[in-house]
């Protein structure tokens, strides 16, 4: 009889501090939110507009970064405290459902207690967030000004989605360093030609910024062609091909034809000897004014360049997130589907900021709005990974970009083992394949034992518009007679 009573007792108490603490910390909470929310529309507004307009300010550039930094973190966070709100309350439900009477946990109160400080703490990280944003909007009021002054290059489409699906997200910054070292001309030319050295990681968007900057009206007025080189280009008869592709330009402008772009795209190092050749080649062939642009994985080519190098990193999870989340729920509003977007937040961290990873898996998950679906396929996804990591030591991706064999399983449990051999770049020209990766997760091709395929990974929309192609083969497994139960995707 007293266990009895004390039990009630208990679940009394602990009602009743679960139902003050509500009704003193929800307005609160609710206020922080609304405040939020209301900053980062603010701060939306002024960023959108500044997408659409071709600024060529540094200053300006670097002060509406912070603040797009600021306003990518801003919703970050408030989406993460949806999501943990939406978790808990989903939690609670669940144990209210499925709770027949029972005497209450001895560690209800210290429950309580956790989930109360935890939740403190988010609300004062969503303060901070709130005060910040909106320091830096009253900073950049003079930005805001002047915006107007600068032409706009775009209509802005009806939809973010659609904005961000075909652009460069996120180097508008370094776009315009690059462009203005193109456009800049010294005051007294020296012999040497000036060269523009871009380093980052594989898969980071050296190509795709480089593409964009030669794209730019402003690049193309400027110089009468655009020669690009690559790996293969830098071989013995380098020199002898290079002065053929110069001499045999076409000259359309006498007044551009002074001024020769010359692009180099390696994956690795450049060696002394290889850069002598390009050197003597260019000083040989290319007219007065002409400059270089040296992309590379690594960041040794940055000692043959004459200006600062510029060096592309992988986004902020942040920025990321931003990106990610516009391109899955596209049109619908996604506090509509917290579900969703939790799960989204979680397939989001697993690609860690990859942009083809990002541009397939929100394809994927567009087409496939469901969250069945999409809970099926984080679990494919986190086995995968997870394996991978366990036996190589290196997630899919990166084992991809360092030209690994890669394991890739179906999610429908086929018997199919695939493995991808190498990860291309076909140019525009050269027609995609027509089995997709999608295809291949969803179990809808049939593969054949000992079949080498190409399979297409993305087709890029944005210049250079890449196809980035997987070379595959089909296993069969290795188990008779069992099916893979956990797969899933490379990204």
């Amino acid at each position: 009889m007293d266990m009895m009573l004390s039990a009630v007792l208990g679940e009394a108490i602990t009602r009743s501090i679960n139902f003050f603490i509500g009704k003193c910390s929800k307005p609160q909470a609710q206020d922080v939110e609304d405040g939020l929310r209301r900053v980062l529309l603010r701060a939306q507004v002024i960023i959108d507009e500044a997408m659409g307009r071709q600024i060529t300010n540094q200053a300006m550039l670097l002060q509406l970064d912070v603040l797009r930094g600021a306003m990518h973190r801003g919703y970050y966070m408030l989406d993460s405290f949806r999501c943990q709100y939406s978790h808990d309350k989903e939690d609670a439900e669940d144990q209210v459902s499925s709770k027949s009477f029972s005497l209450p946990k001895v560690n209800s109160l210290k429950d309580l207690w956790w989930s109360s400080n935890t939740n403190m703490c988010i609300l004062g990280q969503l303060v901070k967030a709130r005060d910040n944003l909106s320091s830096l909007i009253i900073d950049v009021e003079e930005v805001v000004v002047f915006l107007a002054s600068y032409r706009r290059m775009h209509r802005q489409p009806y939809s973010m989605h659609l904005l961000l699906g075909n652009c460069m997200f996120g180097r508008q910054v370094e776009t315009e360093f690059a462009i203005k070292f193109l456009l800049h001309t010294q005051p007294h030319v020296p012999e040497e030609l000036e060269v523009l050295p871009v380093v980052g990681p594989g898969k980071v968007g050296k190509s795709t910024l480089v593409a964009h900057v030669c794209e730019d009206e402003r690049v193309r007025d400027r110089f009468s062609e655009i020669l690009w080189l690559g790996d293969h280009d830098f071989t013995d008869d380098f020199r002898e091909d290079c002065v053929l592709k110069l001499q045999n330009r076409v000259m359309a402008d006498s007044n551009k034809a002074e001024r020769v772009l010359v692009i180099v795209e390696l994956v690795g190092d450049l060696t002394e000897d290889a850069w002598n050749r390009l050197h003597y080649a260019s000083k040989r062939c290319v007219p007065r004014g002409s400059k270089i642009i040296v992309t590379s994985r690594s960041d040794k080519i940055v000692r043959f360049g004459t200006t600062r190098a510029l060096t592309l990193k992988y986004l902020p999870l942040e920025a990321f997130w931003y990106f990610f989340k516009t391109l899955v729920f596209g049109s619908v509003d996604p506090e509509t589907h917290p579900r969703l977007v939790r799960l989204a937040m979680e397939i989001a961290r697993m690609l860690h900021s990859s942009f083809n990873g990002a541009l397939v898996m929100s394809s994927l998950l567009r087409d496939n709005f469901d969250a069945r679906f999409w809970r099926r396929f984080l679990g494919f996804y986190r086995g995968l990974t997870q394996k991978h990591v366990s036996e190589f030591g290196a997630r899919p991706s990166h084992l991809l970009n360092r030209n690994r064999p890669t394991r890739v399983w179906s999610m429908s449990g086929t018997s199919e083992d695939l493995v991808v051999h190498r990860q291309y770049q076909w140019s525009s020209a050269v027609e995609a394949p027509e089995i997709r990766l999608e295809d291949v997760m969803l179990g809808s091709v049939t593969l054949t034992p000992r079949q080498k395929f190409d399979m297409l990974l993305w087709k890029s929309r944005i210049p250079p518009f890449y196809s980035y192609v997987l070379a595959c083969e089909a296993r069969e497994l290795k188990t008779a007679g069992a099916k893979r139960k956990r797969g899933a995707t490379i990204c």
